[in-house]
């Protein structure tokens, strides 16, 4: 558990830049098990359409690593230790682990979808928490938004039909999500 910090940076108190630095260590931990999550896809899709999702995973994957790093320098210049060993991000975390394994390119792009949905929208959480504090951590967090949604049109655009409707609308959770793309791909095949 990380203690208090004796130092934030310049013109925040310690109080805010250990606020900042809360919020920061929820989205470092979101953001490295997205980074392990696309890697498992990565290893574990398959069917017709594998190349093409395998391939596009890798980059992304990177601009995810990237942005860890980035967030968990930030924390380390507010004065706070981020914590980024796998017990931190598992105990620090409020959702259960990807559900899907081996699994066709459909299923996990439905499951994915899921997955950015909740993601984007705790980032948008995030930024909204710390735009009265500091610009400069708003800043941070609006570039990985823009990174992240991006990458969630690119796994949409695998699940939408030419009426723009999406076979994951209304899904719940990754299976049930999974579940609906699967079936939607089943059906235009």
């Amino acid at each position: 558990m990380p203690t208090s910090p004796k130092y934030t940076i310049p013109g925040l108190t310690t109080a805010e830049g250990e606020k900042l630095a809360g919020i920061l260590q929820e989205r470092l931990n979101a953001l490295i098990d997205l980074h392990l999550t696309l890697k498992h896809v990565h290893w574990n899709v398959v069917g017709p359409h594998f190349i093409a999702v395998h391939e596009m995973i890798d980059p992304h994957v990177d601009e995810v690593i990237a942005m860890v790093d980035e967030t968990a320098e930030r924390i380390a210049t507010l004065g706070t230790s981020p914590q980024g060993t796998p017990g931190a991000v598992v105990s620090g975390r409020s959702w259960d682990d990807y559900s899907l394994g081996r699994a066709t390119t459909n299923e996990h792009l439905g499951a994915l979808d899921e997955v950015y949905v909740r993601l984007i929208a705790d980032h948008r959480k995030a930024q909204e928490a710390v735009s009265d504090i500091d610009p400069v951590t708003e800043d941070m967090v609006i570039g990985q938004i823009k990174q992240l949604e991006l990458f969630h049109w690119f796994v949409r655009a695998h699940l939408e039909n030419s009426g723009g409707a999406l076979s994951t609308d209304g899904a719940l959770s990754e299976a049930e999500a999974a579940i609906q793309a699967s079936d939607a791909a089943d059906v235009t095949e």
